[in-house]
């Protein structure tokens, strides 16, 4: 039987996708504007507006009825579905999954990434691998549980602004943090966002960075990604000069992306992330 991967657009998947997976938007609102994230809001769009702003934009889950809808279509041609979505404990959206699976018994698997962005991204790749792999839906939905266990997603904050605003943060550490340069180290664990480390300036953010991949080391048999926040991929690039070692012997070319809006609302431009499997 055909296989349908669907998953959400905070996984910052995009187009062109394989013909089998569908992203379906979440929404974004600044303001009194709502727009559907990577339809007319791109990654630059949304950056744009984010540092022209005052206020942090709002982002909303997928509806149980938009997932109902993807579900029945790709049931309608004949397709199991397995579902992959944003972190339960960052969304409502793997709840609205569930809802709408219900009535597909046998026909759609959801998976609760643990994740997001470039974290979430690299789970899809893994279900598109199994797939071409010749695994039934049922089967990658089994493997996807048991792997995300092993993806780990880290990433190096530019400023606290945007986590202050958030109120992450209060005004008065995010201020001695600019003054100081303090560059927070962040990661997805257990499916929530948490503080590893924080440095002094770039160079030993980006050594501490180096430091939290070296901890278990990349499966480079697996999906592996790199991404930034922001308008340019400036301090990826110097990053990537900087942990050469972690990647000359192992890789070709280095997959890169953009975070899109779920995530960057609260890092902010400037952020760079890495997203791997682990080795076991």
């Amino acid at each position: 039987m055909k296989i349908r991967i669907i998953t959400d657009s905070a996984c910052d998947l995009l187009p062109p996708c394989r013909p089998e997976v569908t992203v379906l938007p979440m929404d974004i609102t600044f303001g009194a504007e709502t727009y559907q994230d990577g339809v007319n809001l791109t990654h630059h769009q949304f950056y744009e507006k984010l540092i022209e702003g005052d206020d942090l934009p709002t982002t909303s889950q997928i509806s149980p009825a938009r997932f109902e809808e993807a579900f029945r279509q790709a049931a309608e041609a004949g397709e199991t579905v397995v579902a992959i979505v944003l972190s339960a404990k960052l969304s409502g959206t793997y709840q609205s999954a569930c809802i709408a699976a219900e009535e597909f018994p046998g026909k759609v698997f959801v998976v609760d990434s643990a994740n997001a962005t470039i974290g979430e991204r690299i789970l899809v790749e893994r279900a598109v691998e199994l797939m071409d792999a010749g695994l039934e839906a049922a089967a990658i939905a089994e493997r996807l549980e048991e792997e995300k266990r092993d993806i780990r997603l880290v990433a190096l904050l530019d400023t606290l602004e945007y986590l202050k605003r958030g109120g992450r943060v209060s005004a008065s550490v995010a201020l001695v943090g600019g003054l100081l340069a303090i560059k927070p180290v962040v990661a997805v664990q257990d499916g929530e966002v948490v503080v590893l480390g924080k440095a002094r300036g770039s160079k030993n953010g980006n050594n501490l960075l180096v430091q939290e991949i070296q901890k278990t080391g990349v499966d480079f048999s697996r999906p592996y990604r790199l991404g930034y926040a922001g308008l340019d991929d400036g301090l990826l690039k110097k990053y990537i000069a900087d942990s050469a070692a972690l990647w000359t012997e192992h890789a070709d070319h280095l997959p890169l992306g953009t975070v899109g809006g779920t995530i960057g609302t609260h890092v902010g431009p400037g952020a760079i992330a890495v997203a791997f499997f682990q080795k076991r």
